[in-house]
């Protein structure tokens, strides 16, 4: 992807926290004579460094019905995590009454994680998998639920209905496009208009004052 060095971010504990606050990540595989495939997946990040996995593991499962795991066991893939994003109006950027040379853009923050898809198909790894994701999202639950609060003949015809799959991460990149490059008073201009906007813009607010910009008052 296009990465203009003032919107790379390459420090771990961002671009995890971006990957577990946006858990939905695309699945890009390679494809056919039509081009490469994309699923839409909730992935269980491992940030644990591995000789396998440097830069982590990535978890998930699909439905048997999908075809992905037959047709790209062992191939590079690609995993998309979107955070926040919204539309930057110039009217928000104080430079506007100075001197009118501004232009619309789109703030967005994403990570990019690449590795070799590995397939787990037998029971016990199925619903490892199935147990860890399903720990994660229910944390937060009043009463959280577990797989094992299903009866387990039903819980065997469930997990025996999908597959699992694991992706060692041998790289993460970050694109936090969050108007380093603007002056101080445009990205505080920014910043407020966000602020009256919806709750996305909002935490893309809060994504901006996180940054680091690159250029001073």
């Amino acid at each position: 992807m296009y990465l203009p060095r003032h919107f790379e971010e390459t420090r771990p504990e961002p671009l995890h926290a971006l990957m577990r606050a946006h858990p939905l990540g695309l699945l890009v595989t390679p494809g056919d004579d039509a081009g490469p495939v994309a699923n839409s997946l909730p992935f269980l990040l491992d940030p644990t460094p591995t000789d396998e996995a440097p830069c982590g593991t990535l978890l998930c499962h699909v439905a048997r019905a999908n075809p992905v795991w037959r047709e790209a066991p062992g191939a590079a893939v690609l995993v998309v995590f979107q955070g926040a994003q919204g539309y930057v109006s110039p009217n928000w950027y104080p430079a506007k009454a100075e001197h009118g040379k501004v232009v619309p853009t789109w703030n967005y923050s994403m990570v990019q994680a690449r590795g070799r898809l590995q397939v787990h198909d037998d029971p016990a790894a199925v619903h490892a998998i199935v147990s860890r994701l399903t720990t994660r999202h229910e944390a937060n639950q009043p009463r959280p639920w577990a797989v094992d609060d299903a009866p387990p003949e039903f819980t065997a015809t469930m997990l025996r209905a999908i597959v699992g799959l694991r992706i060692p991460l041998t790289s993460l990149v970050g694109k936090f496009k969050l108007s380093q490059n603007r002056a101080a008073a445009d990205r505080e201009g920014v910043v407020k208009g966000l602020r009256e906007q919806g709750a996305e813009a909002q935490a893309m607010a809060d994504d901006m004052l996180r940054a680091k910009p690159l250029t001073t008052p």
